[in-house]
């Protein structure tokens, strides 16, 4: 039983935090760009790297 006393307040502030944090995501719109990186990446033109350009990324 004792348990219980501890238990119940933890997860109501567990379930606070959480729901700030959800509204903290919102209001900083996290949420503005859904498509976002992912659909930029698929409609990214390819474009081969030069020699030099290879080279430079090997070091």
């Amino acid at each position: 039983m004792i348990a219980i006393t501890y238990l119940i307040p933890l997860s109501i502030i567990l379930a606070v935090v959480t729901f700030a944090g959800f509204l903290w995501t919102v209001r900083t719109d996290q949420y503005a760009d859904p498509e976002g990186d992912a659909a930029r990446m698929l409609e990214a033109e390819d474009v081969p790297l030069s020699s030099q350009e290879r080279d430079n990324l090997r070091g």
